[in-house]
């Protein structure tokens, strides 16, 4: 069985000299951030209650400062870059959120100013500003 690399959750180094298990004051040989932290952990899941899928550890505030987690377990095959789908999906909600990009002027694709794209998406929601 083949072990998988223990990468920085910082920078994504490799931490192959790095001794396990990790201490609690462990750093990267690279970028000096702190491995005994919530974010190299292979229980760290932002889908979950607490960031944690370990149901019985304690509540860490700051998941990039190293803890006293006794559940702490390194996960391996880290990278301090993603394969791009945070990027992506940062962009789709910016899409989603911010409407179309404006040029320079400040007028969208459809020349609208962002004051009069807003408008017309209002008048759009709620009936076109006409009078019942």
């Amino acid at each position: 069985m083949r072990e998988a690399s223990l990468n920085c959750w910082h920078c994504g180094e490799n931490l192959k000299g790095v001794p396990l298990p990790l201490g609690r004051r462990e750093e990267c040989p690279g970028c000096a951030a702190s491995l005994h932290v919530c974010r190299l952990c292979e229980f760290y899941d932002t889908n979950t209650s607490k960031d944690c899928r370990e149901p019985v550890a304690d509540e860490v505030n700051d998941k990039e400062a190293a803890n006293f987690c006794d559940y702490f377990r390194p996960r391996g095959g880290l990278s301090g870059s993603d394969d791009g789908s945070a990027a992506r999906s940062r962009a789709k909600l910016a899409a989603l959120f911010d409407g179309p990009s404006a040029d320079a002027g400040g007028r969208d694709a459809s020349g609208l100013s962002p004051e009069e794209a807003a408008r017309q998406k209002l008048d759009a929601m709620f009936g076109g500003g006409k009078e019942n």
